[in-house]
């Protein structure tokens, strides 16, 4: 008789993602309600700033204008996630990188979906405007390379 392996809760792995899509669209919302677009208010001067600007591209300015297809391109990521929901149950790490990418991608979406752009406000000045979903997506997705790097 077999022993039944009791199934891993995912509850690291949602709550990671819930956490970043609350966060994000709780900053996004005091950003889109307190600032008009273009604003920036410095935190750091010259170094960091809160800049309220609205993507309608994906990261780094690129793919300016094609909101559809990143919408269905997030929405792939997404199945792709759930799909390897198991697998992803397997280990702390795959949860943690899996739910920030999971969260930012939902983040960026809902905005996509709300708005037809991104809120981004993160302002380093040396680098594009971005926000916390996309640092999340970034973090993860570039966590999620080296780990499968390191499992070859």
């Amino acid at each position: 008789m077999k022993k039944k392996i009791p199934k891993k809760s995912g509850f690291r792995f949602f709550l990671i993602s819930l956490c970043v899509v609350l966060l994000d669209q709780l900053v996004k919302f005091f950003v889109r309600n307190s600032m008009n677009i273009g604003d920036s208010t410095a935190v750091i001067k010259n170094i960091f700033h809160i800049t309220y600007v609205t993507n309608f591209g994906a990261g780094f300015g690129i793919m300016q204008g094609k909101t559809g297809l990143l919408t269905w391109f997030a929405i792939i990521v997404i199945g792709i996630i759930l799909f390897y929901y198991d697998k992803i149950q397997e280990k702390k790490s795959l949860q943690i990188f899996s739910g920030l990418i999971l969260g930012g991608t939902l983040s960026n979406l809902i905005d996509r979906l709300l708005f037809g752009f991104v809120i981004d406000f993160l302002d380093l000045r040396i680098w594009p405007v971005f926000n916390i979903g996309d640092s999340c997506i970034c973090i993860g997705a570039a966590c999620l390379i080296i780990y499968f790097i390191r499992e070859k």
